[in-house]
């Protein structure tokens, strides 16, 4: 085990040193970190309407796959990024 010891340090040039540290590492995190957003989920009523659709058409779409339902109790989402992934551009 090795020994440091800081004689031509005070207390408050330590804590001052300490803190430099700790901002450079704490500044070089941030220039990569990147926050992942939440998912947002929508419901059955929500993509009906955002979609201007009877609840039917949102039922016909899961069925034929183009639609991945999620659930949790008796409830039923839908993932707003895969919803958005599923429309496709037409070639008109």
């Amino acid at each position: 085990m090795s020994v440091i010891q800081f004689i031509q340090y005070s207390p408050d040039q330590l804590q001052k040193e300490i803190n430099e540290g700790i901002k450079i590492q704490l500044d070089e995190f941030l220039k990569h970190y990147k926050p992942k957003p939440p998912n947002e989920y929508l419901t059955r009523h929500e993509l009906a309407q955002m979609f201007n659709v009877d609840i039917s058409t949102i039922h016909n779409w899961c069925k034929r796959g183009i639609l991945q339902p999620r659930g949790i109790g008796g409830r039923v989402y839908f993932l707003r990024s895969q919803v958005e992934a599923s429309i496709q551009p037409l070639n008109v």
